[in-house]
């Protein structure tokens, strides 16, 4: 499911076309203007995006390409690696709430009774490198049958503790086969350098969509933006 260099191709096209538009609107009626016509234009490219990504295709690994083990790179926000620790915080638990008839609220072993699901699969992060790995867990599918989502819950907000972190998808990308709460990667636990106890993973989203250190799924009638998303990042971040 690697992107093709044509998508890509457009996309860069079209981020330039709304650069020299807000150029234009700076130049003739001001800053006002050219925010104005950005946010015009990254509406328009995220409902091209949502047309160019399949929601039906799999990703199954860049052919070739080994599993990257500890070369995977690993990011957090905090200063320190975020570590949850029980004697401070309590029993680490995913709550999944916002607009749906059942709550849940799930420890680690809550979640490794579901069913579970191994995929070998590509992380295309933003600044432009993939990376194979394979993850262990739980559809958000399967959580969201279980929590049964309001149909007018058209977003998910995923809510992490490594200093706030959240980032939020639109429910299509959401309940993709291959979106899933991970809490094992290469045949072992997930490590606090890649988000444990449980991680949201999707090969459809880049990396910075891909919240570590889950504590939460909230189901919205609207996106709730995200931490780099609110820095200037896309919304949509797809692959």
């Amino acid at each position: 499911m690697t992107p093709p260099p044509d998508r890509r191709a457009f996309l860069r096209a079209a981020g330039l076309s709304a650069a020299a538009l807000a150029l234009t609107a700076c130049d003739s009626r001001g800053p006002r203007e050219a925010a104005r016509l950005l946010r015009y234009a990254e509406r328009k490219n995220e409902r091209i995006e949502r047309a160019l990504v399949s929601h039906t295709s799999m990703n199954h690994g860049s052919p070739g390409a080994r599993i990257a083990g500890d070369a995977f790179p690993s990011y957090h926000i905090s200063d320190a690696v975020p570590v949850w620790d029980p004697a401070m915080r309590g029993a680490w638990r995913l709550e999944v709430g916002g607009m749906v008839a059942r709550p849940l609220s799930l420890t680690l072993a809550d979640l490794q009774r579901l069913p579970r699901r191994t995929q070998r699969v590509d992380h295309f992060c933003v600044e432009g490198w993939t990376a194979v790995a394979e993850f262990t867990g739980v559809r958000v599918r399967d959580l969201a049958a279980m929590a049964q989502p309001d149909p007018k819950a058209g977003y998910v907000d995923f809510e992490s503790f490594d200093d706030g972190y959240h980032e939020s998808w639109d429910l299509e990308s959401a309940l993709h086969p291959q979106t899933m709460i991970v809490y094992g990667k290469d045949g072992r636990d997930l490590s606090p350098a890649y988000g444990a106890p449980a991680r949201v993973h999707s090969p459809i989203k880049l990396g910075y969509k891909n919240t570590k250190y889950l504590t939460r799924i909230m189901f919205l009638p609207e996106r709730n933006g995200g931490y780099w998303t609110d820095a200037g990042y896309e919304w949509f971040g797809g692959t």
